[in-house]
């Protein structure tokens, strides 16, 4: 008799559906919903909490670089596009656009905006705030003296999203954009590159993404910029997410807005600026990254509950002394620090069966879930299970051992999952040096599952834009990234695996969200 498929919590699984699977992930975890707004989603309390830790331990590294906070209007007249015109060319398609400021009942009876409350000038719902940031520095700057500016912003934007999907690309979205001036161009580089850096240790070191870093072609630039550097993360579909971006502005958006300062020598000149930012995207790269068929797996320095304890209280009489254990083993817990915070744990009272309180947080992606009941009680021991681990295994220590371990285990699981990530990573990412062997890790095996492809390709590109474009319209494929030399071992030149021209060195080549 042939043996029957293992369950799993989602379905369809990640080898049957990768898409649909996410989406399940985000539902069966309790993250997101879609809103009644298309395009738009609802973030609930545990996709909430992840965006918290995320923004919480962000917004440290950024002060800690000496950033300050700030807010900048979420209206943006039109005319500041314009000043800019690869920037308004960039976004011109994605706006959402406020023309009138008041409504009245038509005759109909339904509401529409009044004529008569048309405004003079058009108003953009903030898709990036370059250029409002910039007028609003150009009266801050008069000297030297001034300089740097170093702002950060925690906000909303608007990119009208045709196809939306959770996390990963709706209409509004939130994050934060770092925005800075400064005297001369080679600081103005040089903080583009640190906040880089600080994208790149986060990824790594808080979501446990292993992550390229290097710089976009000129055609996947950020509109304006001079240079765009960025970090790419590859998840379990093998195709490639941007998770943070980092843009030298040069001084394009300066003269736009005419940021100008009296300089040490005495004549008048622009400022050199930057901006930078990464957003609730991130969510779902990690979701698509470390989830499994039984839903989420959350890397312990973002997850809303390090540590989730889930009484056993089937009889009423054991309940009481079942919850005050519980309570108590929460404290202890809560008493110890973990990457220095304290373990936040929390405690599922709820009156429902253990089993079903128990897959909740399985599908939620806790990192780890301790049982407590009657014959744990009288043992003095607890039940334990890694989010990281399959779902049945379970260990059963001491109470008073395991309080003491738990700064240990969260550090395992994080590690654990970095170097999961890492493995598949770079188990699909292969040195390619000629066009027929492109072609092939780059076209789908199986015709009824399209979105299966090889992963990342390193291969020599000859800087031609034609060539680019080639690759991705035939494969749609693109070039991530320009990797860094540290990123890309024993690199030498070469020939463009399509034009057969001379390549100073590799670059990353991918599919991507």
């Amino acid at each position: 008799m042939a043996e029957s498929t293992p369950k799993t919590a989602i379905t369809p699984t990640r080898a049957e559906d990768f898409a649909e699977w996410y989406q399940q992930v985000v539902r069966a975890a309790d993250l997101a919903e879609n809103s009644d707004v298309r395009g738009c989603m609802v973030i609930k309390p545990w996709g909430y909490g992840i965006w918290e830790k995320i923004q919480r331990q962000l917004d440290a590294m950024f002060k800690a670089t000496g950033h300050k906070n700030a807010y900048f209007p979420l209206f943006i007249p039109l005319s500041y596009f314009e000043k800019e015109a690869a920037h308004v060319e960039g976004f011109a398609k994605e706006c959402a656009v406020v023309t009138h400021h008041r409504l009245e009942v038509g005759a109909d009876g339904k509401m529409r905006p009044a004529p008569s409350a048309e405004l003079a000038e058009p108003l953009v719902v903030r898709p990036t705030s370059e250029t409002i940031i910039g007028s609003t520095f150009a009266r801050w700057v008069q000297s030297y003296r001034d300089l740097p500016i170093l702002i950060n912003q925690w906000a909303n934007v608007v990119r009208w999203e045709l196809r939306p999907r959770l996390f990963l690309r709706t209409a509004e979205f939130l994050w934060q954009e770092g925005h800075t001036a400064h005297e001369s161009e080679r600081e103005a580089i040089e903080e583009a590159v640190q906040m880089l850096e600080v994208y790149a240790t986060f990824a790594r070191e808080h979501l446990a993404l292993p992550v390229y870093r290097g710089e976009k072609t000129a055609s996947e630039r950020f509109p304006g910029a001079v240079q765009t550097l960025c970090i790419e993360a590859m998840v379990q579909d093998r195709k490639a997410i941007q998770a943070g971006t980092s843009h030298f502005l040069g001084q394009n958006f300066a003269k736009a807005s005419d940021i100008k300062f009296l300089a040490r020598n005495g004549t008048q000149e622009h400022v050199w600026t930057t901006s930078w930012g990464t957003s609730t995207r991130l969510v779902g790269t990690v979701i698509m990254t470390h989830a499994d068929d039984d839903g989420a797996v959350l890397p312990p320095r973002i997850a809303p509950a390090h540590v989730v304890v889930l009484p056993i209280t089937s009889k009423e009489e054991t309940r009481p002394a079942v919850l005050e254990a519980a309570t108590a083993l929460r404290d202890q817990i809560a008493a110890q620090r973990y990457a220095d915070e304290s373990i936040r744990v929390e405690i599922d009272q709820r009156d429902i069966g253990g089993g079903v309180k128990n897959w909740e947080w399985i599908k939620r992606g806790a990192p780890i879930r301790v049982e407590l009941g009657p014959r744990d009680l009288a043992a003095g021991t607890v039940a334990i299970s890694r989010r990281d681990q399959a779902a049945k295994e379970k260990t059963f220590r001491p109470s008073g051992e395991f309080v003491a371990q738990v700064p240990t285990i969260l550090e395992d699981i994080q590690k654990n999952l970095y170097d999961r990530a890492e493995q598949l990573r770079d188990s699909n990412t292969l040195r390619i040096d000629s066009k027929e062997e492109f072609y092939d890790f780059f076209t789908p095996k199986n015709k009824d599952r399209p979105e299966i492809h090889g992963g990342f390709a390193l291969a020599h590109w000859s800087g031609s834009p034609e060539v680019e474009a080639q690759i991705k319209e035939e494969l749609k494929v693109t070039i991530r990234c320009i990797p860094f030399d540290q990123e890309v071992r024993d690199d030498q030149p070469g020939k463009c695996i399509i034009s057969g021209e001379p390549s100073p060195r590799r670059v990353l080549f991918a599919k991507s969200y």
